[in-house]
């Protein structure tokens, strides 16, 4: 029966697989039956499909390569003899969502011969209760040594015209503003979803970038991303969108070409999460569960960290990274002491030593100081070549001094790596920088490739940059550093092979509330798309919201509520988290400011109560070995009330709660800095409705009640 409806299926979908049947030769069920991925052929061409319950997720869609300068990998196949294999581990990261993972899975390894060449094409298929990996692999023996990919094409055929939150496809940003539409709509509105921070490198008026979360009428929720990408060019996903037909597209080199392979060697994993509630799709630990287990013997230096820095006021334009205005500066042949200074440089020691006082105070971690080292005016000149050293500091940033003042008040400093997108000029210097934060006693760095590439022609996500962000990873564990990579390649999930990856960027981040705004909407889809492949370094708990109060020619509002900002450190997961605003800010409101001193890195379990993308999202997370508990809960322009059920917590126990929630009259445009606390007990069988304001949230602490709060009333 099976067999007969993909037939058919395949018929319905003939231009994305052509016209012939689909032939399956092999069928595997997810662990628990829900989930059925059908293998074969479609005439000769290797072929694909999976369905969830009753429903189609992929209909019959093809698989293969295009290789410049040989024959292609994309018809003329047999099916070989399959080989199948089970497999079920509970595994411990080093840092996460939760403390122990489950990695359960059914597979399918497919040979795919193809007898005109003698060349084989291997898929190995993993099948687990939510959704689906596959990967190419070119084993020794299979026909090919070296070999160009001119294009890989898999196909991912929709059952639909669903809803997709997409943004436009570019091979150098994601730092774009998402859009909700239909698949029908994409082309239409791809101009208006351009926008002047973004690259505009698009492949195509159709083509959109992983992870991309769709929703069909169904109501069905898939995810397409990748997984495990090393050695490879990033995949983008470009739309035929009269047949609703998805088909990679890499991101080229500086000289078009896709990849260069030498057998052995794998692709990373294609990945469709599924589900029919939207809860499962955040819960989701597919993508982890595809990468290799970790790579480093010692893994007791890598922790979670919470950080303030010099880095709003230059975001605003109140401070400058730069020491000097003089328009030429070229590195070593500079006498900064007879330059004229500014008199905005922000990362100066007496104000470096202010923010020190301030973790110290309120117990941070870390303080990130942007600006510290010589170059930035070359680069700000365009110059860009050969910028920066990674360790000759400015004249009025004593880094001696400030170390040890740091290190006094139990705080580190956190070093900041802008490489201006020169990737070998950082290689040059990558192992002298390291060395002098070994030297200095940094334990983090928060590298940036911002701007074009150089070597020139080079993307930010193509197979050379691929190679460079994972070399800089590595060589930084060899130091015992944590890597913080911004405007690097999104994340795949390499952080469960390497957890010194504590955070990338990779995304539009609050910054851009200094340059014009995100949409509230923004940060209720981020955790079903970028998210997916591991924790992204947001930046949030802005409480000054009009960015004039900082820099009077800045007239940019921040499009939140005080308390939608609380709620993103426990909605946006991450293991590496900022209180970005000002310290002046914070002072101003410290009983709101206490949730950020409080709420935790690490988490002993997560439970999504809450969710609809681009709408809504409710997380509650249990702080690793603790009993305390930390929920929020964030909105799109619309408010909303949201029940809380208590049910995650230990039946026959008492908890006092604490309630940070948008005051009645808060609303992001018109009063975002109105807020209320209450405070109350709460136990497994409570229930709260909070309502949200217009991009709003609210926040919840949570720890079990001492015998003398027992008095006090419920929430």
């Amino acid at each position: 029966m099976k067999r007969l409806f993909l037939l058919f299926a395949s018929l319905g979908a003939g231009v994305c697989c052509g016209t012939e049947p689909f032939d399956v030769s092999d069928e595997l069920s997810s662990p628990d039956g829900t989930l059925t991925l059908s293998v074969g052929l479609m005439g000769s061409k290797p072929c694909y499909a999976l369905t969830y319950k009753e429903y189609d997720v992929i209909l019959p869609s093809t698989l293969g390569f295009d290789l410049k300068d040989a024959p292609s990998l994309t018809e003329g196949f047999v099916t070989g003899r399959a080989e199948r294999a089970s497999f079920d581990e509970t595994w411990e990261p080093v840092w996460g969502e939760t403390r122990h993972i489950r990695n359960h899975y059914n597979e399918l390894l497919v040979p795919f011969e193809q007898p005109s060449t003698g060349r084989s094409l291997l898929v190995r298929f993993r099948l687990y209760d939510d959704g689906l990996g596959f990967r190419y692999e070119f084993p020794e023996g299979c026909g090919l040594n070296h070999f160009v990919v001119a294009e890989e094409r898999t196909q991912f055929a929709m059952s639909g015209d669903h809803t997709a939150f997409w943004i436009p496809g570019d091979y150098d940003t994601q730092e774009y503003d998402y859009t909700v539409s239909r698949l029908s709509e994409i082309r239409g509105l791809m101009d208006g979803a351009i926008t002047e921070n973004a690259s505009q490198t698009q492949f195509s008026p159709t083509g959109v970038q992983t992870a991309l979360q769709l929703k069909t009428d169904e109501g069905l929720y898939i995810n397409i991303h990748e997984a495990a990408l090393v050695d490879y060019s990033a995949m983008h996903l470009d739309l035929d969108d009269r047949n609703f037909v998805f088909r990679s597209w890499l991101t080229p080199d500086a000289c078009g070409d896709k990849g260069h392979l030498q057998a052995p060697c794998v692709s990373p994993w294609r990945t469709v999460i599924v589900s029919d509630d939207a809860r499962d799709i955040l819960a989701s630990k597919l993508v982890l569960n595809l990468n290799e287990p970790c790579a480093l013997d010692d893994t007791s230096w890598i922790r979670p960290v919470k950080y303030v820095g010099v880095w709003w006021e230059m975001i605003t334009g109140k401070s400058s990274w730069a020491y000097t205005d003089l328009p030429s500066v070229r590195l070593g042949h500079t006498d900064y002491a007879a330059c004229t200074p500014n008199g905005r440089h922000g990362a100066n020691s007496e104000n470096v030593k202010r923010y020190i006082d301030f973790a110290a105070e309120h117990g941070f971690d870390q303080v990130l100081v942007e600006g510290w080292n010589v170059g930035w005016e070359d680069w700000f000149g365009k110059t860009k070549e050969q910028v920066f050293d990674f360790v000759t500091p400015y004249p009025d940033f004593d880094i001696e001094e400030l170390n040890r003042y740091a290190h006094e008040r139990g705080v580190r400093l956190m070093m900041h790596h802008e490489t201006s997108s020169s990737t070998r000029n950082y290689e040059r210097h990558m192992e002298e920088a390291y060395d002098l934060m070994n030297r200095y006693g940094y334990t983090a760095v928060k590298s940036g490739y911002v701007g074009d590439i150089l070597p020139r022609g080079e993307h930010h996500y193509g197979q050379w940059c691929n190679d460079h962000y994972l070399y800089a990873v590595k060589r930084a564990a060899e130091h015992r550093i944590m890597v913080n990579a911004h405007e690097a390649v999104r994340p795949t999930g390499l952080c469960r092979t390497y957890p010194n990856l504590i955070g990338n960027e990779s995304a539009r981040g609050t910054e851009y509330q200094a340059f014009g705004g995100s949409k509230p909407h923004h940060v209720t889809i981020l955790p079903f798309t970028r998210l997916q492949g591991g924790p992204m370094d947001y930046t949030p708990g802005i409480f000054c919201m009009d960015i004039s109060k900082i820099n009077p020619d800045n007239r940019s509002r921040v499009l939140s509520t005080l308390a939608n900002q609380l709620a993103l450190y426990v909605t946006m997961y991450s293991p590496l988290q900022m209180a970005a605003d000002l310290p002046e800010h914070y002072e101003r409101y410290p009983d709101a400011f206490r949730f950020i001193e409080e709420v935790a890195l690490d988490w002993d379990d997560s439970r999504y109560l809450a969710a609809e993308p681009g709408q809504y999202i409710v997380v509650a997370r249990k702080a690793k070995g603790s009993g305390a508990w930390f929920v929020g809960g964030v909105t799109n322009e619309e408010a909303r009330t949201v029940k809380v059920d208590f049910d995650f917590l230990d039946s026959g126990k008492r908890y006092v709660a604490t309630l940070y929630a948008d005051a009645p009259d808060a609303d992001y445009e018109t009063n975002p800095e109105a807020y209320r606390i209450t405070r109350g007990t709460v136990d497994a069988q409570s229930r709260l409705a909070v309502r949200m304001a217009r991009g709003g949230g609210f926040a919840l602490s949570i720890r079990e009640a001492g015998e003398d709060e027992a008095a006090l009333p419920a929430l």
